[in-house]
């Protein structure tokens, strides 16, 4: 099954970018995912082809219409999750991501100026995700960082099928430190267990590593984690004194 994106933007001319090339564009030339990137301003119905106005109440800026971004969003047919890339929406994560990858595609709405007619969102039950906290020009950067990790995951786009299962967020940690030759460059070597053939050591070794990282570097991944390690087994609370 073809993976199938479908971007609504006021510049297709952005797209594939950066996905054109490496393993994505490779992987869109054998057609294990298909783009499809259209203009929102296509679904204007004036003769300047108007795709905003300015915000009721005042203020600054320009907001995308809702009437022109829900006949973009109704020209599209493929069932797949529809997900608008906003600064307030849920942070994304590697499991929605892997998600996303699982199923038929993607439908991406990229805004523009100061943003979209609040009504677009509960009329047509459109997610909205963000990359971090931070502000873009537009949302076609958000859409190729969640096109690209979710077609790095598709079957046969990475070669082996677990070449990603230690990476970064797979296991709620961050991935461990890696090293290859020489053996030794400017002083530093590679750490003797990484040379030693005892397999059990190094993924001791590497668990050790990734804990350590996380919890010096992400603190609040690390705290995610523990919470996770201790919960109770198929959810069940623990029983007080009380109880």
């Amino acid at each position: 099954m073809t993976f199938a994106a479908t971007i609504l933007t006021l510049y297709p001319d952005m797209f594939p970018g950066p996905l054109g090339m490496s393993l994505a564009g490779r992987a869109l030339s054998e057609g294990r995912w298909s783009l499809d990137a259209r203009n929102i301003r296509d679904f204007a119905t004036d003769k300047h082809r108007t795709v905003d106005d300015t915000p009721a109440g005042g203020g600054a800026g320009m907001v995308l219409r809702a009437d022109v971004l829900a006949a973009a969003i109704d020209s599209v047919a493929t069932g797949a999750p529809l997900i608008a890339m906003t600064p307030r929406g849920v942070p994304l994560t590697q499991r929605r991501v892997r998600d996303l990858a699982s199923g038929p595609g993607v439908t991406i709405l990229c805004g523009r100026f100061e943003g979209f007619d609040e009504r677009i969102f509960a009329a047509r039950g459109i997610e909205e995700v963000s990359i971090g906290d931070y502000i873009l020009s537009g949302g076609e950067m958000g859409a190729l960082v969640l096109l690209d990790a979710c077609i790095r995951l598709l079957p046969g786009v990475m070669g082996a099928p677990s070449s990603g299962d230690d990476e970064s967020f797979e296991s709620g940690l961050l991935e461990y430190p890696h090293y290859t030759r020489p053996n030794e460059w400017e002083g530093r070597t590679i750490p003797e267990v990484l040379r030693s053939g005892d397999h059990a050591r190094i993924a001791a070794w590497r668990k050790l590593m990734a804990e350590t990282e996380t919890r010096l570097r992400r603190p609040d991944l690390w705290e995610r984690h523990e919470g996770v390690r201790v919960k109770p087994p198929s959810g069940a609370r623990r029983q007080t004194k009380d109880a």
